[in-house]
């Protein structure tokens, strides 16, 4: 038993990265034990023992288990001293949720896999990008950026004064989609999201979490 968390999964993935910024953010010094979803024959066996839909990531803090990436920040945040990264007062946490879901269900399938995946992965592939795919998606990617600019308003951050798990779960989608020059090309439609992209890409957990 060892008091350092353990996170299980591969530095490529959205989800681990969230993880990551999380653990970086707090000053959690944590054991990146590597997963690779997409090796021939999938997750190892035993993992599936960690997550029974075999994805990542998985985290064990002493013997304490969990998967889902929510849950696995949400404790990271309640477990252990630092920064706070949830708001306390009831308006803004409900915000930062707002944001987190709006991550989860709209950002990461359409800017990271409608826009990202076949803009840039799959030609580095050898496969086409399917341009009907890539259209729609721009097009709810676009929803997506006018939305969450309406919901941050003025502020530095995506909620407010404060860096919270919001930001830490939009960042890493947000980096795969302005790879493409047409993500890079629309976030200079929504001046706040830009900016935010530049303060939050600077910070040293962003530079610590990016994937080789």
């Amino acid at each position: 038993m060892t008091a350092q968390p353990r996170l299980f999964g591969a530095d490529y993935s959205v989800y681990v990265r969230i993880a990551r910024l999380c653990l970086i953010e707090k000053g959690i010094e944590y054991h990146l034990v590597p997963i690779d979803i997409f090796a021939d024959g999938g997750p190892p066996t035993d993992y599936l023992a960690k997550h029974p839909f075999g994805r990542i990531p998985a985290f064990e803090h002493h013997e304490f288990s969990l998967f889902e990436t929510s849950a696995i920040a949400r404790y990271i945040d309640d477990a252990f001293e630092g920064q706070q990264l949830q708001p306390s007062d009831p308006v803004h946490r409900a915000r930062c949720n707002q944001l987190i879901s709006i991550a989860d269900n709209y950002a990461y399938p359409h800017l990271v896999w409608g826009v990202y995946v076949e803009r840039i992965s799959k030609p580095g592939r050898g496969v086409p990008t399917d341009e009907d795919k890539l259209a729609a998606a721009l097009a709810k990617a676009r929803n997506c950026l006018a939305a969450m600019s309406q919901l941050m308003r003025d502020g530095p951050w995506l909620v407010g004064e404060q860096l919270t798990l919001a930001d830490l779960y939009a960042a890493p989608m947000f980096d795969y989609f302005l790879m493409t020059s047409e993500g890079a090309e629309l976030i200079r439609q929504y001046g706040n999201l830009q900016a935010w992209w530049t303060r939050m890409a600077l910070r040293p957990s962003m530079a610590a979490t990016k994937p080789s």
